[in-house]
């Protein structure tokens, strides 16, 4: 398997490569060359293996011959095994939906299914090749924590993390800020997740600078966190059509960055049968107006419950226009270029037509999310957190009423606490992990959102 940018300039690379690289050196994206497909057999064979097994099969189809099937098997098992659920993501059923629970990882959002994987990854490779590397990140909530725990403590790697400072919130800043390893650095950047995905770009778009310190992509820009991400969609898939005469499964996400989604849209790609991918934003809707309108123009950020999602510049969403535009690099280009100038895209009324075959959408405002989380606890005793009950809410306006719909849970209650407490009148359970979170040490710089002061306070402290 080998892989491109969607810009065309970088070709022919290897999976292995693909992982280092991150962001393309041309500025693209990286994507399989192929992209491999599963039968119905092989579909059908899933219903009975474990979720490690599932994500052996769909990786290594992305691999090649990269690595020892035995290697990867274990970093695998490995990745999994610090999951709290033997099923690593569960399906429930409430109120007529199906639930994936994506929240049973060290950091209990769906983002440590992808960085479990990667942090091993990233491990395996880094003593392959006897290298070091500086992991340069930016979250709006739960990729840092989650990366972060991916990585800590491992000897090649250095991890720094550009979260908005006061627009995370506690319990994530929390998860960060008390992790105190010597090899992790957080940094509370005065301004938006969108400052922070700019100075990562800036940082990987100088190609000395990016050699000479060894960055490392943990975002979904790095194509290992998007191909994590694909397995659970076979794996809802394996669990949920064998209880139903539907053929088709619809999947709702609240979606911020596109990674997530992206993933569900490569899964059907591959073969799976999904019917609706539904889209699911919240007040920060611009990839709901893409859907809509055509319309994909960027807003003033505005701060909601689901913290995850306060993003206008969606990381991923060049991925999927690669092959919108039926993988024609120079369009994308041009395209690409065309935004970076005005932050502004308007699609004729033929793509338009092509995306809604390819997605369904829903904007839900923060007092409907409320509501949501309200209802759905008051007739199933479950509580939603505040971007689940955006995918709920979306899932159940927008699904078949004959087609059964998986909603993605992205992440556990207990870390938006107050939104939770505000929707049903008392605190969300807290798990394990986080007892006692508030009186561990912490660790955090204060920092301007400017790449030239990051990248300085990178230079002070790498490999």
């Amino acid at each position: 398997m080998r892989y491109m940018s969607t810009r065309g300039q970088v070709r022919d690379i290897s999976f292995k490569d693909a992982v280092m690289m991150g962001l393309a050196t041309d500025g693209g994206l990286l994507l399989p060359e192929q992209i491999p497909t599963i039968s119905n057999d092989e579909l059908k064979r899933f219903s009975t293996m474990s979720y490690a097994e599932i994500a052996f099969d769909i990786i290594s189809r992305f691999t090649g011959d990269d690595f020892p099937a035995d290697d990867l098997r274990d970093l695998i098992n490995r990745s999994y095994a610090t999951f709290d659920h033997p099923d690593v993501t569960p399906v429930v059923k409430k109120d007529g939906v199906y639930i994936l629970e994506l929240f049973h990882g060290p950091t209990l959002a769906f983002k440590d299914v992808a960085l479990q994987f990667l942090g091993n990854l990233f491990e395996y490779l880094l003593e392959e090749r006897n290298q070091n590397m500086n992991i340069l990140g930016a979250t709006s909530g739960d990729t840092g924590s989650a990366a972060i725990y991916g990585v800590r403590g491992k000897e090649k790697i250095n991890i720094f993390i550009m979260h908005p400072h006061g627009k995370v919130s506690p319990i994530q800043e929390l998860q960060m800020t008390t992790v105190t390893d010597a090899n992790v650095f957080n940094l509370a950047i005065r301004g938006t997740f969108d400052d922070g995905q700019r100075i990562i770009k800036e940082a990987f778009g100088d190609l000395d600078f990016k050699s000479e310190y060894s960055l490392g992509a943990v975002n979904s820009i790095n194509w290992a966190r998007v191909l994590a991400q694909i397995v659970y969609y076979f794996y809802a898939y394996s669990r949920v059509q064998p209880e139903t005469e539907s053929k088709l499964i619809d999947f709702s996400v609240p979606t911020g960055n596109f990674g997530d989604i992206f993933a569900g849209y490569m899964a059907k790609r591959m073969g799976l049968p999904v019917g609706k991918l539904i889209l699911a934003t919240n007040e920060n809707n611009i990839l709901s107006r893409f859907v809509l309108d055509g319309d994909y123009s960027v807003g003033t950020v505005v701060e909601t419950l689901s913290p995850s999602m306060d993003i206008q510049i969606a990381s991923n969403f060049e991925r999927y226009l690669f092959y919108l535009l039926d993988e024609d690099s120079e369009s994308l280009k041009a395209l690409m270029e065309s935004f970076s100038d005005s932050n502004s895209l308007q699609f004729d009324e033929q793509l338009q037509a092509k995306v809604r075959q390819d997605f369904a959408s829903l904007t839900v405002d923060k007092a409907t999310t409320l509501k949501q989380i309200t209802q759905f606890y008051q007739a199933t005793n479950y509580v939603l957190d505040p971007h689940t009950a955006v995918g709920v809410k979306a899932g159940q306006e927008l699904s078949d009423p004959d087609i059964p719909i998986v909603c993605l849970a992205t992440a556990h209650p207990a870390k938006f606490g107050e939104a939770v407490q505000q929707a049903i009148g008392k605190p969300p359970e807290v798990p394990a992990s986080l007892a006692g979170i508030e009186q561990r040490e912490r660790r955090c710089d204060l920092i301007d959102a400017d790449t030239a002061q990051i990248k300085a306070y990178l230079v002070e402290r790498a490999h």
